[in-house]
């Protein structure tokens, strides 16, 4: 069942959101983007003349109360943005009066449900690899899926628009939508252009494809880029990560950050990329600086001739050059990860020529173009071109897993 087949007309529908917004210190929201994303889906089913039932999780309270983390404090916001007055129910775990009392065309907001520990379902209190954990995880479960019971129990109809989270099986991503039929549960419009874009880069894509993967780590996305390479043309690796590579093909990175643990792995994706006849892009050259500040001397080095008493800190225009030929010669992109150290204004340029590469190669060449990833989306937004992609993804570890080869719970549970 899809959102739009649908009528929730005298149903009431609980929806995951991904609420997980930015407050200042008092309690303030500095910036709506989630709640604002998830809009489409809300309004569809009040405008059907359903009742709404919202839950969501803010920071890690590890399953206790905390006020500082309270989706009280979002209430305004919320009700301003749907244009209801959003009712709110203090304790996400007895909420059945609350859900009773809901009419049609009323909406609810439910207390964090990281405020209990059966949301994600970890053991608390319990040392892990000891007996006394392994009785505490089976008690958990047992109790998480009460938890998802009770939450299933307030409505009609499940939705899961929170993408974010769509890679964790907690009992409000995945263990509640066994409380109900194929009929009754469905994604959210947010998590079914999700699960679309992801379905473009991996299922879908037009050739040639290529993969921009960025980021401070080769071990954060070293599954990613093993199971790109059976499916790209081309891959440009940049960033942090990159020296890593340098290094282990014999390279001088002065005390540019690398992984030395990760430098076999380094040499059997150079080799599998070669036997499978990818183009594996790495950087020529790199402007360096003596230390981590946005003020530090900067000269650019060959990638392995870095001093020792340097490091690298953004793709050289050598580099970048290299780089826009390739993604303005493709299909399909998908980018991951800034290419220098982009929140440093003098060392931004890379990840901003790159950003525009990507956008230039969208808009004038037809590419379709799929930006994720924390830092990839801030550094898009940061160069004002998050219109002229394709599709910025909301969830960066969930799409990250996606990319992966993964298996996402919150997509699985209603998916199948």
């Amino acid at each position: 069942m899809t959102i739009d087949e649908l009528n929730f007309a005298g149903k009431k529908a609980i929806v995951r959101v991904d609420f997980n917004v930015p407050l200042d210190e008092n309690g303030n929201v500095t910036d709506d983007t989630r709640i604002r994303g998830a809009l489409p889906t809300l309004k569809k089913i009040l405008n059907d003349g359903g009742a709404l039932i919202m839950m969501s999780h803010m920071g890690k309270p590890k399953g206790k109360v905390n006020p500082k983390l309270s989706l009280k404090q979002i209430v305004p916001n919320v009700s301003k943005a749907l244009g209801v007055e959003v009712k709110f129910a203090g304790d996400c775990g007895n909420a059945d009066a609350e859900a009773a009392a809901l009419k049609s065309g009323e909406a609810l907001l439910l207390e964090n449900l990281r405020f209990y520990p059966e949301e994600e379902g970890k053991p608390v209190g319990v040392e892990k690899g000891t007996p006394e954990y392994d009785a505490a995880k089976k008690e958990m479960k047992d109790r998480q899926k009460n938890f998802a019971k009770k939450l299933a129990s307030y409505a009609d109809v499940y939705v899961n628009d929170a993408f974010g989270t769509a890679h964790r099986k907690h009992a409000s991503t995945a263990v509640i939508a066994d409380s109900f039929d194929k009929d009754h549960k469905m994604l959210g419009y947010l998590m079914e252009k999700e699960v679309k874009a992801i379905n473009n880069v991996l299922k879908n894509a037009q050739h040639p494809f290529t993969a921009i993967i960025g980021g401070s780590k080769v071990s954060s996305k070293l599954g990613v880029i093993k199971n790109l390479l059976d499916k790209v043309d081309n891959l440009i690796i940049g960033g942090g990560m990159g020296y890593t590579f340098i290094k282990a093909q014999g390279g001088h990175i002065g005390k540019s950050l690398h992984e030395d643990d990760l430098m076999p792995e380094a040499l059997n994706v150079i080799k599998v990329a070669k036997e499978k006849g990818v183009n594996l892009s790495l950087s020529v050259a790199t402007v360096c600086g003596q230390d981590f500040s946005n003020d530090t001397p900067r000269k650019v080095f060959p990638i392995d001739q870095i001093p020792d008493d340097w490091e690298g800190m953004d793709a050289s225009e050598q580099s970048i050059e290299n780089w826009r030929k390739i993604i303005l010669s493709s299909k399909t992109i998908l980018w991951n990860g800034p290419v220098g150290v982009f929140e440093l204004e003098n060392f931004s340029h890379g990840t901003g020529e790159i950003a525009k590469a990507v956008a230039q190669a969208t808009q004038e060449n037809g590419a379709y173009s799929l930006v994720g990833g924390g830092d990839s989306v801030a550094a898009i937004n940061k160069f004002g071109l998050a219109e002229k992609v394709s599709y910025v993804s909301t969830g960066g570890g969930a799409m990250l897993e996606a990319i992966e080869g993964k298996v996402l719970p919150g997509v699985a549970a209603i998916e199948g």
